[in-house]
């Protein structure tokens, strides 16, 4: 296994000229991590949904920052370097895609950058070329780039640290995920949760039916997975545990339908018209953690009911009985301590304090007749 460290070699940068700089296939945050997407598919995602236009704007008033150069790797492995070389940029793509945009009216069209500013000569002289520190290969920063991005001073989404923690484990680098944490400096299993999210996500895409775009927010809230992955319970009713789950397609084929439902009760469908049951992790995802460890609950939610109304046939009479004596006897604790100044003499509250007592006294003769029953067998 190759030797890495958290901070690559020191580089000295060297100015590139921006035609010969590529955005980066392998970066999570941009792609799938297979190359096929092309450079304006990259650069529209960037300008659509990474503030790209704050960023031109501080190039446009201030120039380029070369006091923090790009990071770039050969675009050919073990070419020589040469005046024409071409770099992936590793590290640094939204500075990339604002030099780009700045410089080319024609690329501004496409993308539909219309608040691009516009530039003097002397900035257009200076970002007509960029300081790149160019390693000879992507290994060297795998680290680096984990340790920043994943519990580092620029973290990127939960999904994409996911990705790019996948892609390192299932790499050719040969590494633990006990190692890739080691080597970020994580001390509290995020490796391996986000790892055990993807995995799951990743076979419910491909085996399960679930479609990350037909989710009901347009926004993916992966982290509602990757911690619902980390709990007993949604782990009972996968049939998976913490040791099995790190690994490929860890949900056993006889599982694959709870799986499916459980991505569709996280974030919903659209076709099917069903709202995701967790609109928050806190509570929503706790209640969705007692519902599913009940047959009752499971089969409550694959009825359609809400979750609200599934965590009450979750609870059953005998919990639901419990809290609302809990209830009851908290409301009148607080009534019996504001009736002096509370209370006017309206005739509808006195009915309601008379229905009150006749319904506990109701309730109290029920549960002497069980107590009695009980007593006596």
């Amino acid at each position: 296994m190759p030797k890495v460290s958290q901070a690559p070699p020191h580089v000295l940068p060297k100015e590139v000229e921006v035609g010969r700089l590529l955005f980066d296939v392998e970066n999570p945050r941009l792609t799938s991590g297979d190359g096929q997407r092309g450079e304006l598919d990259v650069l529209t995602t960037l300008w659509r949904e990474m503030a790209v236009d704050e960023v031109a704007d501080s190039i446009a008033a201030n120039g380029f920052f070369r006091e923090e150069p790009l990071i770039g790797i050969p675009e050919k492995a073990n070419a020589p370097d040469s005046p024409n070389s071409r770099y992936f940029v590793v590290e640094g793509n939204r500075r990339l895609a604002a030099v780009r945009l700045l410089l080319d009216e024609n690329l501004r069209q496409r993308v539909g950058a219309s608040t691009i500013p516009n530039l003097s000569d002397t900035v257009r002289r200076q970002i007509e070329t960029l300081p790149v520190a160019v390693y000879p290969k992507r290994e060297m920063l795998w680290a680096f780039l984990g340790f920043r991005h994943i519990n580092g001073p620029k973290p990127w989404d939960s999904l994409s640290k996911a990705q790019y923690v996948a892609r390192i484990y299932e790499g050719k680098l040969g590494l633990t995920l006990d190692q890739i944490a080691s080597q970020i400096g994580d001390r509290h299993a995020t490796v391996k949760r986000l790892y055990r999210g993807y995995t799951l996500l990743r076979q419910a895409e491909t085996q399960a039916g679930f479609e990350r775009d037909d989710a009901e927010s347009s926004r993916f809230y992966f982290s509602h997975l990757y911690t619902a992955a980390d709990q007993t319970e949604f782990q009972k009713f996968l049939g998976i545990s913490d040791v099995s789950s790190l690994k490929k397609n860890p949900v056993p084929r006889s599982k694959l339908q709870q799986l499916g439902l459980l991505l569709m009760w996280l974030y919903g469908s659209r076709q099917k018209g069903r709202p995701p049951l967790v609109q928050a992790q806190y509570p929503d995802l706790n209640v969705l953690r007692y519902v599913i460890s009940t047959k009752a609950g499971v089969d409550a939610l694959k009825a359609g009911l809400d979750l609200e109304r599934a965590h009450q046939v979750a609870l059953g009479d005998s919990e639901r009985f419990r809290e609302a004596m809990v209830r009851a006897k908290d409301d009148l604790v607080l009534a019996s301590g504001t009736v002096l100044l509370g209370y006017k003499g309206e005739s509808d509250l006195m009915t309601m304090g008379e229905q009150t007592v006749q319904l506990s006294t109701d309730i109290l003769d029920t549960m002497r007749k069980r107590t009695s029953t009980k007593q006596s067998k």
